[in-house]
């Protein structure tokens, strides 16, 4: 059951509520291209994946 709501301090609900943060995405270089890209993708720029070519990417 629910716990009223002035029940529990400030401190606790914020102390409970720190891990909520923001964090930036890990982001690595593109070895082919030099892009950046989230680990262990295919590239979306030359579509490669560790220095290999994997999937054919259309020009604009």
């Amino acid at each position: 059951m629910a716990v009223p709501f002035r029940k529990v301090s400030k401190t606790r609900k914020r102390t409970r509520q720190a891990h909520k943060a923001m964090v930036a995405p890990t982001m690595t270089k593109c070895p082919t291209c030099g892009e950046m890209i989230k680990p262990h993708r295919v590239c979306k720029k030359c579509g490669s994946y560790k220095k290999q070519t994997v999937v054919e990417v259309k020009e604009a």
